[in-house]
């Protein structure tokens, strides 16, 4: 469970923006929506598979320059 204590003097606002970090770094939405709906392993292996070679793509790009 995430807990963000609100520190003396700060606003709710800094307080909420820490809170959406530590949600976000915990990777709890990502998992959320992971889980909203039934993926065929099939579909799923498919979906590694171009999200790996996306990232492939992405890294040479990075290196040539």
């Amino acid at each position: 469970m995430i807990e963000v204590n609100v520190r003396k003097d700060e606003s709710l606002e800094r307080a909420m923006r820490r809170f959406q970090k530590k949600f976000q770094k915990a990777g709890i939405f990502k998992e959320i929506k992971q889980h909203s709906y039934y993926m065929k392993p099939s579909d799923e292996k498919r979906m590694k598979r171009a999200k790996a070679i996306r990232r492939q793509r992405r890294r040479s790009r990075r290196n040539k320059r």
